[in-house]
């Protein structure tokens, strides 16, 4: 199968200080969903802006279908759509005329402009406000546009950078769908980063965490989901930290495989969450710490992203800050 994404120990450096991505190695085979996950700053956005040719490696190389993103940034824009976070539609024009300025920009010919900005339209379900101004549409709204606008071209690989960050899980039903169905009508490639893990579950083929401009690990949802490995016991804390000699305690029970916690929250991977559970309580009793809740579940994306990026991936400050940003600049 052809290659869309073939990156080689990439570093970016930013004022010789900043190191955004520490020697990357990633290849994805065309025609899948890739889902790419990490904590603010770890270096996602950085990465999908040089295989978009909007930034200059400082050391390593990337090639997306084997065109060199530095060297043949021309080429490599001609196969490529890509939706970024910030505001990529004009507000103070109607959907329709947004569309018409990106088929000029892609080149389309003019006999076939409107055909395909109807297809555009209605795909997102937009065609009954094709001719509103788009400083009136819902956030929903302009973001199903900005994606209507990106899939103009029937690009070989679409870049999206938070494609539903803020919508309502209707509207990312719709987006969602759309997408799936675009993909497998013209093999189109996905690269998409999120903050929502069930979107990476549901719609990717494969997934990477990345961390601290590092690919830590990276497979099927499945396959990451197994790696975890047994069911987790997650323990909320009254207020009290847990100490070292009490992780190692923990640790040191049968059936444990892992042991993560934080001032808030303990949580305990067990291949017999059972027996295990009953011998950490106990554990925490003698040692005199309150509980507030426990729960038992099956290992999930935030089970995987827990271990290996060592924290919950935060979504609510991210979204409120990108959403409420839009929305201004939307309202002008």
């Amino acid at each position: 199968m052809e290659t869309a994404v073939d990156v080689k120990n990439l570093v970016k450096v930013y004022n010789h200080k900043t190191r955004a991505l520490d020697g990357i190695d990633l290849r994805l085979e065309s025609g899948i969903a890739f889902a790419l996950l990490g904590p603010n700053g770890a270096g996602k956005t950085t990465l999908m802006r040089i295989l978009t040719t909007q930034l200059r490696p400082t050391t390593g190389e990337a090639y997306v279908f084997g065109l060199n993103v530095d060297r043949e940034g021309g080429k490599v824009r001609r196969l490529i759509s890509y939706v970024p976070q910030e505001m990529s539609v004009w507000t103070d024009i109607s959907g329709y005329e947004n569309l018409l300025i990106y088929a000029k920009i892609f080149g389309i010919p003019s006999h076939e402009r409107k055909q395909i900005i109807d297809d555009s339209l209605k795909s997102m379900g937009l065609s009954q406000v094709a001719n509103t101004l788009v400083k009136a549409y819902s956030g929903g709204m302009v973001r199903r546009l900005e994606i209507a606008c990106a899939m103009l071209i029937k690009p070989k690989i679409m870049f999206l950078d938070e494609p539903t960050i803020g919508l309502d899980p209707s509207a990312k039903k719709v987006v969602w769908e759309t997408l799936t169905s675009f993909k497998k009508e013209y093999g189109v490639t996905v690269f998409f980063n999120t903050h929502y893990m069930d979107e990476a579950d549901l719609y990717s083929d494969r997934i990477a965490i990345i961390d601290k401009g590092k690919i830590v690990i990276q497979g099927t949802a499945n396959e990451l989901k197994r790696s975890v490995g047994g069911e987790t016991i997650s323990f909320d804390l009254a207020g009290n930290s847990i100490n070292e000699t009490i992780i190692q305690k923990i640790r040191g029970l049968t059936s444990v495989r892992d042991v993560m916690a934080n001032s808030t929250e303990l949580n305990i991977i067990s291949e017999n969450a059972e027996t295990t559970l009953v011998e950490a309580m106990e554990i925490l009793r003698i040692e005199n710490i309150p509980l507030e809740k426990i729960s038992i579940m099956k290992p999930t994306l935030d089970d995987v992203f827990l271990k290996y990026a060592g924290s919950r991936l935060e979504t609510t400050g991210r979204i409120s800050e990108v959403t409420h940003t839009r929305d201004m600049i939307r309202r002008g």
